[in-house]
């Protein structure tokens, strides 16, 4: 198991019943000891950005619509981004890791535009207070895995959470063949 930090992605094990977690994949933004802040991948809503966020709906990747990031605010925006390279500080953008970034939603979409590969806005995010994420971890709520730029904006998030545990080491992978519902086994 690898230690949490910015850039590594949670996936919910079968043992994490909370429906606002349940099968989900989380790419962790911002870890330290106060507390833990990610984002959810794969769940994308049907309201598009356009309708809420329009200045930036011509640079979002597809599928075009806002994701619910996590039952935490969901009424306010957090924004990922790819940069193109990691060369220069750019106004707007908090490095993340490597070339992932957080994007301030202010920030006039033509000083960052040129600067993106990948924008994706999540609605609300997940987050944890002072230990908690580590003892959800030591329950066996989460599997801690790295994260690749392709997970956090791919087009279609259904698969996600398989293909992730799929390109695991060892005995991980092995939990991707495992059925949502045991019972229909």
């Amino acid at each position: 198991m690898s230690e949490v930090r910015a850039g590594m992605l949670l996936l919910a094990t079968p043992a994490l019943l909370d429906p606002n977690f349940a099968e989900t994949v989380v790419l962790m933004l911002d870890v330290n000891g106060d507390g833990s802040l990610g984002v959810v991948l794969n769940r994308p809503t049907a309201l598009p950005v356009a309708e809420v966020l329009e200045a930036w709906s011509d640079v979002v990747a597809e599928p075009e619509v806002l994701f619910r990031g996590g039952p935490v605010e969901t009424d306010g925006a957090l924004a990922v981004v790819l940069r193109r390279s990691d060369d220069d500080e750019v106004l707007g953008l908090r490095e993340v890791v490597d070339r992932l970034a957080l994007l301030d939603l202010d920030t006039p979409v033509e000083l960052v535009s040129d600067e993106l590969d990948g924008l994706r806005i999540f609605a609300g995010y997940a987050g944890w207070g002072a230990g908690q994420l580590d003892r959800e971890i030591e329950e066996g709520s989460w599997y801690v895995v790295p994260g690749i730029a392709r997970d956090v904006f791919r087009s279609d998030t259904s698969t996600l959470h398989r293909d992730v545990l799929r390109r695991q080491p060892g005995d991980l992978a092995w939990h991707s063949t495992r059925p949502v519902d045991p019972d229909l086994n």
